[in-house]
């Protein structure tokens, strides 16, 4: 039940939804996910140690780069399924659409470029 809970929690929250749904598209960093959310570097890697621990998200290291990206859902058959079913879900809700038109520009190399 444990499990369950911890992924449960893990779609409780607005920003964590939107943050899937991106990463159903691409692969992305901590800063493009910030740029795209409009919230502070802590607050997304906070909700990306989150989704991780329910065994959403995962991560690997490219270089200087820390990429996120969807997990298979292995590890849970709760984050399997929600997973899955997430892939169907709210594409067509306004807030989504925005959010995938305003991802869809997002690079890292202009973000580092810009800060720099």
């Amino acid at each position: 039940m444990q499990e369950f809970i911890k992924v449960m929690k893990a779609l409780s929250d607005p920003n964590r939804v939107r943050l899937l749904k991106m990463l159903q598209r691409r692969v992305m960093c901590v800063c493009e996910i910030q740029a795209a959310l409009g919230i502070a570097q802590p607050t997304v890697s906070k909700h990306l140690k989150l989704l991780e621990d329910a065994g959403l998200v995962r991560h690997s290291k490219e270089g200087l780069w820390v990429n996120y990206a969807l997990t298979d859902g292995g590890r849970s058959p709760y984050a399997a399924s929600l997973l899955g079913n997430l892939r169907h879900w709210l594409n067509e809700a306004p807030e989504i659409q925005d959010l995938f038109k305003r991802s869809k520009n997002i690079r890292r190399e202009d973000l580092c470029h810009a800060r720099n």
